[in-house]
Protein backbone atom coordinates (compact mmCIF):
# COMPACT_ATOMS: atom_id res chain seq x y z
CA UNK A 1 0.00 0.00 0.00
CA UNK A 2 3.08 2.62 1.00
CA UNK A 3 5.38 0.94 -2.17
CA UNK A 4 5.96 4.16 -4.52
CA UNK A 5 4.70 3.03 -7.10
CA UNK A 6 1.33 2.10 -5.61
CA UNK A 7 1.22 5.70 -4.09
CA UNK A 8 2.30 7.52 -7.44
CA UNK A 9 -0.57 5.44 -9.32
CA UNK A 10 -2.95 6.29 -6.91
CA UNK A 11 -2.31 9.68 -6.63
CA UNK A 12 -2.33 10.11 -10.68
CA UNK A 13 -6.11 8.62 -10.54
CA UNK A 14 -6.89 11.21 -7.28
CA UNK A 15 -5.80 13.94 -9.95
CA UNK A 16 -8.87 12.58 -12.75
CA UNK A 17 -11.35 12.40 -10.01
CA UNK A 18 -13.03 15.89 -9.11
CA UNK A 19 -14.06 15.35 -12.58
CA UNK A 20 -15.61 12.09 -12.04
CA UNK A 21 -16.95 13.28 -8.60
CA UNK A 22 -19.44 16.10 -10.85
CA UNK A 23 -21.43 13.79 -12.06
CA UNK A 24 -24.64 13.34 -10.10
CA UNK A 25 -25.95 9.70 -11.58
CA UNK A 26 -22.97 8.37 -10.43
CA UNK A 27 -22.27 10.27 -7.17
CA UNK A 28 -26.07 9.32 -6.15
CA UNK A 29 -24.82 5.67 -6.75
CA UNK A 30 -21.78 5.75 -3.99
CA UNK A 31 -22.55 4.01 -1.01
CA UNK A 32 -20.07 5.81 1.66
CA UNK A 33 -19.46 5.37 5.17
CA UNK A 34 -21.89 5.82 7.99
CA UNK A 35 -21.27 4.16 11.56
CA UNK A 36 -23.55 6.56 13.52
CA UNK A 37 -26.64 5.96 15.02
CA UNK A 38 -28.69 9.35 13.84
CA UNK A 39 -30.44 9.18 17.15
CA UNK A 40 -27.50 9.02 19.06
CA UNK A 41 -26.08 12.32 21.01
CA UNK A 42 -22.20 12.90 21.44
CA UNK A 43 -21.90 15.74 23.80
CA UNK A 44 -18.95 18.13 22.79
CA UNK A 45 -16.25 18.87 25.49
CA UNK A 46 -15.17 22.39 26.81
CA UNK A 47 -12.32 23.07 25.16
CA UNK A 48 -12.11 26.52 25.89
CA UNK A 49 -8.68 26.07 28.21
CA UNK A 50 -6.42 24.81 25.12
CA UNK A 51 -4.67 27.63 23.54
CA UNK A 52 -4.09 25.34 20.19
CA UNK A 53 -4.89 21.94 18.72
CA UNK A 54 -2.01 20.70 16.36
CA UNK A 55 -2.63 17.85 13.82
CA UNK A 56 0.28 15.52 13.25
CA UNK A 57 0.28 13.83 9.74
CA UNK A 58 2.59 12.81 6.33
CA UNK A 59 2.33 13.32 3.03
CA UNK A 60 3.35 9.82 1.56
CA UNK A 61 -0.22 8.13 2.12
CA UNK A 62 -2.69 9.50 -1.12
CA UNK A 63 -5.19 9.91 -1.01
CA UNK A 64 -5.30 10.31 2.72
CA UNK A 65 -2.31 12.80 3.18
CA UNK A 66 -0.32 13.92 0.12
CA UNK A 67 1.08 16.96 -1.46
CA UNK A 68 -0.76 18.17 -4.02
CA UNK A 69 0.61 20.04 -7.60
CA UNK A 70 0.36 23.46 -5.41
CA UNK A 71 3.06 21.96 -3.21
CA UNK A 72 0.15 22.08 -0.41
CA UNK A 73 -0.55 19.17 1.73
CA UNK A 74 -3.87 17.92 0.77
CA UNK A 75 -6.03 14.82 0.91
CA UNK A 76 -9.44 13.06 2.85
CA UNK A 77 -7.52 13.39 6.22
CA UNK A 78 -6.61 16.97 6.06
CA UNK A 79 -10.15 17.92 5.06
CA UNK A 80 -11.54 16.02 7.42
CA UNK A 81 -9.28 17.69 10.51
CA UNK A 82 -10.66 21.19 9.28
CA UNK A 83 -14.02 20.20 9.30
CA UNK A 84 -13.61 18.88 12.80
CA UNK A 85 -11.82 22.36 13.78
CA UNK A 86 -14.72 24.24 12.06
CA UNK A 87 -17.73 22.06 13.42
CA UNK A 88 -15.99 22.68 16.94
CA UNK A 89 -15.52 26.63 16.36
CA UNK A 90 -11.56 26.11 16.59
CA UNK A 91 -10.62 26.60 13.41
CA UNK A 92 -8.31 29.72 14.86
CA UNK A 93 -6.79 27.56 16.87
CA UNK A 94 -6.26 24.62 14.73
CA UNK A 95 -3.15 23.66 12.89
CA UNK A 96 -1.81 20.43 10.58
CA UNK A 97 1.92 19.43 10.58
CA UNK A 98 3.49 17.31 8.47
CA UNK A 99 6.04 14.78 9.68
CA UNK A 100 7.50 11.51 8.26
CA UNK A 101 5.98 8.44 9.47
CA UNK A 102 9.02 7.54 11.70
CA UNK A 103 8.71 10.78 13.51
CA UNK A 104 5.10 10.71 14.70
CA UNK A 105 4.91 8.97 17.69
CA UNK A 106 7.66 10.78 19.09
CA UNK A 107 6.71 14.41 18.11
CA UNK A 108 3.08 13.64 20.21
CA UNK A 109 4.67 12.25 23.12
CA UNK A 110 7.10 15.48 23.60
CA UNK A 111 4.14 17.61 23.00
CA UNK A 112 4.68 18.38 19.88
CA UNK A 113 1.29 17.65 18.74
CA UNK A 114 -2.01 16.77 19.82
CA UNK A 115 -3.84 14.26 17.70
CA UNK A 116 -2.14 11.83 15.19
CA UNK A 117 -4.64 11.87 11.72
CA UNK A 118 -2.41 9.52 9.41
CA UNK A 119 -3.46 6.03 9.94
CA UNK A 120 -2.34 4.94 13.18
CA UNK A 121 -3.72 0.70 13.50
CA UNK A 122 -5.66 0.43 16.11
CA UNK A 123 -4.52 -2.79 17.81
CA UNK A 124 -3.71 -4.06 21.66
CA UNK A 125 -0.29 -2.41 21.40
CA UNK A 126 -1.37 0.87 20.19
CA UNK A 127 -4.33 1.55 22.39
CA UNK A 128 -1.19 1.42 25.52
CA UNK A 129 -0.19 4.69 24.03
CA UNK A 130 -3.30 6.44 22.27
CA UNK A 131 -6.99 7.11 22.90
CA UNK A 132 -8.58 6.55 19.59
CA UNK A 133 -11.73 8.02 18.41
CA UNK A 134 -14.53 6.32 16.74
CA UNK A 135 -13.70 4.73 13.29
CA UNK A 136 -14.54 7.08 10.72
CA UNK A 137 -13.84 4.70 7.65
CA UNK A 138 -13.25 1.03 7.41
CA UNK A 139 -11.06 -0.83 4.57
CA UNK A 140 -13.31 -3.35 2.79
CA UNK A 141 -11.93 -5.95 0.77
CA UNK A 142 -13.61 -6.46 -2.70
CA UNK A 143 -13.34 -8.67 -5.46
CA UNK A 144 -13.39 -6.85 -9.59
CA UNK A 145 -14.04 -9.39 -12.12
CA UNK A 146 -13.54 -8.90 -15.98
CA UNK A 147 -16.69 -7.77 -17.70
CA UNK A 148 -15.63 -10.15 -20.80
CA UNK A 149 -15.87 -13.47 -18.16
CA UNK A 150 -19.35 -14.54 -17.97
CA UNK A 151 -19.99 -15.33 -14.66
CA UNK A 152 -23.20 -17.48 -13.73
CA UNK A 153 -24.41 -15.11 -10.66
CA UNK A 154 -23.93 -12.25 -8.77
CA UNK A 155 -22.32 -13.00 -5.03
CA UNK A 156 -18.92 -14.69 -4.54
CA UNK A 157 -20.41 -18.38 -4.15
CA UNK A 158 -20.48 -17.69 -8.27
CA UNK A 159 -16.49 -17.31 -8.05
CA UNK A 160 -16.54 -21.23 -6.83
CA UNK A 161 -13.41 -23.06 -8.66
CA UNK A 162 -12.58 -20.44 -10.52
CA UNK A 163 -8.93 -18.55 -10.76
CA UNK A 164 -8.76 -15.26 -8.51
CA UNK A 165 -5.70 -13.54 -8.38
CA UNK A 166 -4.63 -11.48 -4.67
CA UNK A 167 -1.57 -10.15 -3.91
CA UNK A 168 0.97 -13.00 -2.27
CA UNK A 169 1.82 -12.96 1.72
CA UNK A 170 -0.83 -10.14 2.42
CA UNK A 171 -4.13 -10.05 4.53
CA UNK A 172 -6.35 -10.26 1.87
CA UNK A 173 -4.71 -13.35 0.90
CA UNK A 174 -5.50 -14.65 4.36
CA UNK A 175 -8.84 -13.91 3.71
CA UNK A 176 -9.41 -15.12 0.81
CA UNK A 177 -8.48 -18.72 1.66
CA UNK A 178 -10.12 -18.37 5.25
CA UNK A 179 -13.77 -16.53 3.92
CA UNK A 180 -14.02 -18.27 0.24
CA UNK A 181 -12.38 -21.83 0.45
CA UNK A 182 -13.72 -23.00 -3.16
CA UNK A 183 -12.00 -20.13 -5.09
CA UNK A 184 -8.94 -20.89 -6.76
CA UNK A 185 -6.51 -18.41 -5.50
CA UNK A 186 -3.78 -16.88 -8.19
CA UNK A 187 -0.96 -15.24 -6.21
CA UNK A 188 1.20 -12.30 -7.41
CA UNK A 189 4.24 -10.82 -6.32
CA UNK A 190 3.11 -7.11 -8.10
CA UNK A 191 0.06 -5.13 -8.12
CA UNK A 192 0.82 -4.69 -11.57
CA UNK A 193 1.19 -8.55 -12.72
CA UNK A 194 -1.98 -8.72 -10.84
CA UNK A 195 -3.68 -6.36 -12.96
CA UNK A 196 -2.44 -7.76 -16.18
CA UNK A 197 -3.28 -10.99 -14.85
CA UNK A 198 -6.87 -9.86 -14.80
CA UNK A 199 -6.70 -7.86 -18.49
CA UNK A 200 -4.99 -10.93 -19.97
CA UNK A 201 -7.48 -13.96 -18.81
CA UNK A 202 -4.73 -15.42 -16.50
CA UNK A 203 -7.57 -14.72 -13.81
CA UNK A 204 -11.55 -14.04 -13.66
CA UNK A 205 -11.35 -11.33 -10.94
CA UNK A 206 -8.91 -10.06 -8.24
CA UNK A 207 -9.77 -9.73 -4.42
CA UNK A 208 -7.81 -7.07 -2.83
CA UNK A 209 -7.75 -3.41 -1.39
CA UNK A 210 -10.98 -1.71 -1.76
CA UNK A 211 -9.11 1.65 -1.67
CA UNK A 212 -6.42 0.15 -4.48
CA UNK A 213 -9.10 -1.06 -7.05
CA UNK A 214 -11.38 1.87 -6.19
CA UNK A 215 -8.50 3.98 -8.17
CA UNK A 216 -7.23 1.16 -10.79
CA UNK A 217 -10.89 0.68 -11.85
CA UNK A 218 -10.87 4.37 -13.14
CA UNK A 219 -7.09 4.18 -14.18
CA UNK A 220 -5.99 4.18 -17.72
CA UNK A 221 -4.88 0.77 -16.71
CA UNK A 222 -8.19 -0.51 -16.34
CA UNK A 223 -9.71 0.92 -19.76
CA UNK A 224 -13.18 0.40 -18.29
CA UNK A 225 -12.38 -3.31 -18.51
CA UNK A 226 -13.78 -4.77 -15.22
CA UNK A 227 -16.12 -3.32 -12.63
CA UNK A 228 -16.79 -4.46 -8.74
CA UNK A 229 -18.13 -7.80 -8.26
CA UNK A 230 -20.24 -8.71 -5.10
CA UNK A 231 -18.64 -7.21 -1.46
CA UNK A 232 -17.92 -5.24 0.11
CA UNK A 233 -16.20 -7.85 3.18
CA UNK A 234 -14.87 -6.95 6.35
CA UNK A 235 -12.59 -8.61 8.62
CA UNK A 236 -11.29 -6.56 11.22
CA UNK A 237 -9.20 -10.03 12.20
CA UNK A 238 -7.32 -9.64 8.77
CA UNK A 239 -8.17 -5.81 8.06
CA UNK A 240 -7.83 -3.75 11.00
CA UNK A 241 -10.71 -1.94 13.08
CA UNK A 242 -10.38 1.02 10.32
CA UNK A 243 -8.98 4.88 10.19
CA UNK A 244 -9.65 6.29 13.55
CA UNK A 245 -7.79 9.85 15.09
CA UNK A 246 -5.05 9.16 17.91
CA UNK A 247 -4.41 11.57 20.88
CA UNK A 248 -2.84 10.79 24.05
CA UNK A 249 -4.04 9.06 26.96
CA UNK A 250 -4.21 12.14 28.81
CA UNK A 251 -6.29 13.85 26.64
CA UNK A 252 -10.19 12.04 26.87
CA UNK A 253 -11.44 16.01 26.00
CA UNK A 254 -10.37 15.88 22.58
CA UNK A 255 -10.93 12.53 21.90
CA UNK A 256 -14.51 13.35 23.05
CA UNK A 257 -14.86 16.70 21.10
CA UNK A 258 -13.50 15.04 17.48
CA UNK A 259 -16.45 12.03 17.77
CA UNK A 260 -18.91 14.85 18.53
CA UNK A 261 -17.61 16.55 15.16
CA UNK A 262 -17.80 13.07 13.15
CA UNK A 263 -21.00 12.43 14.23
CA UNK A 264 -22.18 16.00 13.23
CA UNK A 265 -20.80 15.98 9.96
CA UNK A 266 -21.52 12.80 9.23
CA UNK A 267 -25.46 13.44 10.14
CA UNK A 268 -25.84 17.06 8.15
CA UNK A 269 -23.79 15.14 4.61
CA UNK A 270 -20.61 16.72 5.19
CA UNK A 271 -19.08 13.36 5.38
CA UNK A 272 -20.63 12.35 2.44
CA UNK A 273 -19.33 15.54 -0.03
CA UNK A 274 -15.37 14.86 2.10
CA UNK A 275 -16.10 10.83 0.75
CA UNK A 276 -16.75 11.61 -2.54
CA UNK A 277 -14.40 14.16 -3.06
CA UNK A 278 -11.56 11.56 -2.66
CA UNK A 279 -13.29 8.60 -3.45
CA UNK A 280 -15.69 8.82 -6.29
CA UNK A 281 -15.63 5.55 -7.56
CA UNK A 282 -17.15 4.68 -4.20
CA UNK A 283 -15.06 2.06 -1.57
CA UNK A 284 -18.44 -0.18 -0.58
Amino acid sequence: MRSPKALLALLAALMAAPAAAQEADEAEAVTYPNYWDPRERVEVPDLSARNRIRFLTTHDFPPFNFIDQQEHVSGFHVDLAREICDELNIADKCQIQVLPWSELSTAIAGGQGDALIAGIAINVISRDDYLFTRPFMKFPARFVRADRVEIDGDDASALAGRRVGVMAGSAHAAMLRAYFPDIQPVTYERDEWMFDGLNTGQVDAVFGDGVQLSFWLISNSANECCSYFDGPYFGPAFLGEGLAIAVRRDSPDLADAFDHAVHAISKDGRMRELYLRYFPNGLY
